[in-house]
Order: C-alpha cells, then structure tokens, then sequence
C-alpha cells in the first residue's frame, strides 16, 4: 500500500499532436524525447516512482525499451490532467506530481518544488518565473500568474496581468525590474482528493475563454500554491525547437 507521503510523478504522452505528430517519440540528441523527459523527473528526490501515461503502444513499448514504466490510458481524455487522473485512479497513491512529455529539459529540482510544496500542505502546487522581457508580458502565448502575499495564485490569464496602466498612463515603459510580472511554468502537483475533484467536472467558462486549465481549478475554489523559480524551461512545440533544446544539451555535463 502507499504510505502517507508517496508522490508519483507522472507524464502524459499523446501520440497524436496536431501539430507535431509521434512528438514524444522525436529523437533529441539520439533518444526520444520522452526518454529525456523520463530519465530528468526520475532525478527529482522527492518522487516515489515515474510513469508515462500515453494512449499509444509505439511509446509504451518505447519507454519500457529503455527500462522506463508505461500504462496505457484512453485515448479520449481532452487535457492531460485527465490522463493522469486516471493513472491516480489505478495506482491510489496520494500525490501526483504532472510533468509535461513535451520538455526535455525538466529541471529535477523543479519537480522536487512542486512535490515539496505538497507535502507541506498545499491541495495543489505549480511553478512560476520573474517574467524578463518586455513582449512576454503581452505575448497571448505566455501564460502569466498573479499571486496573493502568501504564494498562491489569485488568477492566470494570457492577458497581461496585473495590467500596467500605471506606466502606459505616462507613456513609460514596463518597469520589469521593479514590477511583479510572473510566467506560468507548466510543471503541476496534486492531492488524489484535489485531482479527482478537478477531472470530475467539466470544462469551466474561464478554463476555454483562456485556454488554461488552472482556472478550472481556481473556479472550483482550489487553492494553487505557487513555487517561484529562477527560469522557464525549453518545450518542443514544432520540429524546429529540436535544434535549441539539443544545443543546449552539448552544453550540459553528463547530461
């Protein structure tokens, strides 16, 4: 049985990416990303094990190739959050640490964030960076946060929050040094409770005006503890993101 402080990290790895199709099978420097992004969250210290959760034998039969842990799940889960959910379902632990397939740059250390942040009492925890440039704070692509004085977030929103009237108004620029400016880092934890009580419901009003599940979350009442870190990590959207993330992995030692 799982004792009282067991977290599992989990992946989720769709097979069919409209943009980038098999993107977890991608080779990255002579592995497949998912390999890159299993062998990383198995660094973290806190996890009690890794599993990828994929709706596709080809990486099923790819992460147990290199000795990783996979288990099917159903092909018609609309988010990630719902593939994991259904892992917690069968596994029954009582955290679950969401690591995106898409990053093969994870930093151990950020896993080991969001599952400390949990096993210090937060129903749910995720991660978020001091945002450094200026177009990022109006880039729709760049999901930001805004926290209460405690950590947790208040809202997300691809909108510039907290909206910087106050430079505008004088026609000055952002002060990014001086000012709270965080983007969301996709890196997720969960209670069993908090992550069953999330996938039961349906889509929120806020959630698909955004396009963000944490506002699902918020919307039920949930309270997000957010971890700052010191950067965001490198994703493989396209193919032609490959290229940077194998870049900066000649850069890193032994790994």
């Amino acid at each position: 049985m799982p004792d009282e402080h067991s977290i599992i990290g989990v992946i989720p790895a769709r097979y069919g990416s409209t943009r980038f199709p098999g993107k977890p099978l991608a080779l990255i420097a002579g592995k497949p990303m998912i390999q890159h992004v299993y062998e990383r969250t198995a660094r973290a210290g806190l996890l009690s094990g890794v599993i990828v959760a994929t709706d596709d034998v080809r990486i099923k039969q790819t992460v147990e190739g290199f000795g990783g842990v996979a288990v099917m799940t159903s092909p018609e889960h609309p988010t990630g959050t719902d593939r994991v959910a259904e892992v917690a379902r069968e596994l029954g632990h009582t955290h679950y640490v969401n690591v995106q397939g898409d990053e093969p740059l994870i930093d151990p250390a950020y896993v080991d964030t969001c599952a400390r942040l949990l096993l210090d009492g937060a129903e749910m925890s995720t991660l978020a960076t001091r945002i450094r440039w200026r177009h990022e704070v109006f880039d729709q692509n760049v999901a930001k946060v805004v926290l209460d004085r405690r950590g947790y977030a208040i809202y997300f929103s691809r909108s510039a929050i907290p909206f910087p009237r106050k430079y505008l108004d004088r026609g000055a620029d952002v002060d990014l040094d001086s000012s709270v400016y965080l983007r969301h880092v996709g890196v997720y934890g969960f209670t069993a409770e908090t992550l069953r009580a999330i996938t039961s419901e349906g889509e929120s009003e806020l959630e698909g005006l955004e396009g963000l599940e944490m506002l699902r979350a918020l919307y039920l009442g949930k309270r997000i503890k957010v971890g700052l870190v010191t950067s965001t990590i490198p994703h493989v959207d396209l193919p032609e993101d490959i290229p940077a993330v194998e870049k900066v992995l000649k850069t890193e030692d032994g790994i």
